[in-house]
């Protein structure tokens, strides 16, 4: 499972203008807002971002300049690999470390989507378990020994949301690298990255 929301492109315009910088083109700048205040390229910008894009990455700075932020609910073995990411990536998580224990363990909170019937009673169990572990934790003057039970127990499945910032760039070479990935959170992700402004223009190619 994979979920994003509130997403936010931002710099468009900021991004074009450097994209003129080199020939000092700027007078054949022909992009505009929307009445929602959505950028919208123009012809002339658009045939140059294109063409930018197409001849490398050298090329096509100016889409690191093109940013996004969002928020990712996604399982903790998705954001292992997701982490491979470094460049020009920012995420604030929530964290397991304070707030593990605030709320009842519930199926829900875990990936089981592609568990066998007899795995997810196992691990019905297995939650179970950590329920009450928790409760022990909140209850009986929280032990340090049931907090390390409760860090230790927690499988990969489990969710946690971050907020993500990273750049076009960093987008582009994360959807060439994942979209055939066996992991359907990344075809997930990638299908979202399909969705932003121009991505058929500047991320998709290639």
């Amino acid at each position: 499972m994979l979920k994003v929301e509130r997403t936010a492109v931002m710099n468009f315009e900021n991004a074009m203008r450097g994209a003129r910088n080199p020939l000092n083109s700027w007078a054949r700048s022909d992009s505009s807002y929307d009445a929602d205040g959505n950028f919208v390229f123009g012809p002339n910008d658009l045939d140059l971002a294109r063409r930018l894009c197409n001849a490398g990455s050298d090329h096509r700075k100016f889409i690191r300049m093109i940013f996004v932020s969002m928020d990712v609910t996604a399982p903790l073995y998705w954001w292992k690999e997701y982490d491979t990411y470094k460049v020009a990536t920012v995420a604030n998580s929530t964290s397991t470390m304070h707030k593990i224990h605030a709320k009842p363990f519930e199926l829900s909170d875990f990936s089981t989507d592609h568990m066998t019937p007899d795995a997810l009673k196992a691990f019905s169990a297995y939650v179970g378990f950590m329920e009450e572990v928790r409760l022990r934790y909140v209850n009986e003057g929280k032990k340090k020994e049931d907090w390390y039970d409760l860090i230790q127990l927690l499988p990969t499945s489990y969710h946690q949301m971050r907020t993500c910032t990273l750049n076009y760039e960093t987008l582009h070479a994360i959807y060439h690298a994942r979209k055939n990935h066996k992991l359907e959170e990344w075809h997930t992700f990638c299908d979202w990255i399909k969705t932003l402004p121009y991505a058929e223009d500047l991320i998709l190619f290639g």
